[in-house]
């Protein structure tokens, strides 16, 4: 499959609703042949699926471009020549509690796992960023604490790995000052690899 044909084939897939899983929204991806750069995040949002159709560009969107921003990135630069993805391309709907969004379940993630395999495969990205834990798992394994993955540089199947927190505003990580040190010397590697390969 060619990259060109890619957002057309995601946009026909059906197989979560087959499986009997809500599907909030069509796919929700931005990709770009020769990225160097590929954020991947845990799924899109009620705001990317009902209102701007563009990856992260939600609450934690622009939590998200805003720590971009300290390792010298542009928003729009990013969004017109990396790659953007997720787990799962679709928006998976609310929690059942009522507070922010489900989290896709296993099965669901093995389901859209073959789309992120091609992704991955026809763009070739130098350097992986896995936002929050589902990403950072697919990427660096289960059983390990996300808290010890943040601000360092993994390398994996010769890509750079440098994993984020999820830029929730919800999310209870960022009280701690410790945590507040990692984030700044991921953004710190961040940078640093902009100036090498980007």
């Amino acid at each position: 499959m060619l990259l060109e044909d890619l957002p057309q084939s995601l946009s026909a897939c059906r197989r979560c609703a087959t499986a009997g899983y809500f599907i909030g929204s069509t796919p929700i991806v931005t990709l770009h042949a020769g990225a160097v750069f590929m954020t991947v995040g845990q799924a899109p949002g009620r705001q990317e699926a009902e209102v701007t159709h563009k990856p992260f560009s939600g609450p934690a969107g622009k939590r998200l471009f805003r720590w971009l921003a300290q390792a010298g990135f542009d928003e729009a630069a990013f969004r017109a020549t990396q790659a953007m993805t997720a787990i799962t391309k679709c928006f998976p709907g609310p929690h059942p509690a009522g507070r922010g969004d489900r989290v896709p379940s296993r099965v669901e993630q093995a389901l859209c796992a073959p789309w992120l395999e091609q992704e991955l495969a026809l763009i070739d990205p130098q350097v992986l960023i896995p936002i929050g834990g589902l990403a950072i798992s697919r990427f660096l394994g289960n059983g390990q604490l996300m808290t010890g993955l943040i601000g360092e540089r993994f390398e994996r199947d010769g890509r750079i790995l440098v994993p984020l927190p999820h830029p929730s505003g919800a999310s209870q990580w960022f009280n701690v000052p410790e945590n507040k040190a990692r984030l700044a010397r991921a953004l710190a590697i961040l940078s640093e690899l902009r100036k090498q390969v980007g």
